[in-house]
């Protein structure tokens, strides 16, 4: 049975050290404590001990004086808008590249062939089709007789060359891009109907190589179409912005159907799924009709090849001896 430890009454540290050392041992307490106690009886515990000042933050001011406001927290600063997009403007097709080439619509069918004459452009031309009685049977159309047509120069309304030809049987509009041709009849309908020839045709799409030229090419093509897909997006953000609210629809409609467009355009062109031929060349066009449209040109020179203006050439120093006038004389010479 444990001991009762009678209950003491608290005393003052003066009051004990006052007192004998037989009586202050008896009010001490537990053995276990009886060195800090007496340590601070005598004055050498840690109340003889000149407090600690806190440590300052590394990087920051010190403990905070006697009746110093607290420093206020640094206003962050506001986070910087967004910058606005910029019109792309890509690299406009090489018009000579096309010439003498014999291409065909999807790759697969028909036959074109573009020429300059002069300051003026000839095209010599062949339709694929089927016939009018019967349908499952194909046919074929030589416009002009196979003589070469003569096509009317339309400048670059949409940023590449537009050429048109003007007979009377299948008007159509030639719109050169790079490597191909983008072939769209002038006629309300889509297709030509020769009667004579008993041959309905539909020369509307991209006149290009065969996809035995283009496969190996496929890689090329794929990260040429990121460029001009970009391309596309920015300046169609440019033109919203820059429109007014009320012609905001009408271009948003646009995007769309440029969109569907391009998938049933070239959903008819030859492995158009492995190399991608057309699809790059459709967004090309698109990005570069945007541009003309919001006043750019890809004959422009960019901001890395402008040429810069040319270093003004210091007057050497003038040295102590010399005749100024004959060294002035001598540099207009």
């Amino acid at each position: 049975m444990q001991p009762v430890r009678p209950f003491l009454r608290p005393v003052a540290l003066p009051a004990l050290a006052a007192l004998p050392l037989a009586a202050v041992l008896m009010v001490a307490p537990a053995p276990a404590s009886a060195q800090s106690f007496l340590e601070e009886l005598f004055g050498i515990g840690r109340a003889a001990r000149p407090p600690v000042p806190p440590a300052p933050v590394p990087g920051g001011r010190g403990p905070i004086e006697p009746g110093e406001a607290p420093p206020e927290a640094a206003p962050r600063p506001a986070p910087a808008p967004p910058a606005p997009p910029k019109p792309v403007v890509l690299k406009t097709p090489n018009d000579d590249a096309v010439m003498g080439q014999e291409l065909q619509q999807n790759g697969n069918a028909g036959s074109l062939r573009l020429d300059r004459a002069g300051a003026g452009y000839t095209a010599r031309l062949t339709l694929a089709g089927t016939k009018v009685s019967q349908p499952t049977e194909s046919c074929k159309v030589a416009l002009g007789d196979g003589q070469p047509l003569t096509l009317a120069d339309q400048g670059k309304p949409n940023g590449v060359t537009q050429l048109a030809s003007s007979g009377p049987a299948c008007p159509l509009r030639f719109e050169i891009l790079e490597g191909s041709v983008m072939v769209t009849p002038l006629a309300e309908a889509d297709s030509c109907v020769f009667t004579a020839s008993d041959c309905a045709t539909t020369p509307k799409g991209l006149w290009g190589p065969g996809a035995a030229t283009l496969l190996p090419r496929a890689q090329e093509f794929d990260s040429a179409r990121g460029v001009a897909d970009k391309a596309v997006r920015e300046n169609y953000k440019v033109m919203t912005q820059r429109a007014r609210r009320e012609d905001v629809r009408p271009i948003v409609t646009e995007q769309a159907a440029f969109s569907a467009d391009r998938e049933q355009m070239c959903r008819a062109y030859v492995r158009e799924g492995a190399h991608g031929f057309c699809h790059l060349r459709f967004s090309e066009a698109r990005a570069l009709s945007l541009a003309t449209r919001l006043g750019l040109s890809g004959a422009a020179p960019t901001a890395s090849a402008a040429p810069r203006p040319a270093a003004r050439r210091r007057p050497a120093p003038a040295v102590e001896g010399m005749n100024p006038g004959f060294e002035a004389g001598a540099q207009d010479q």
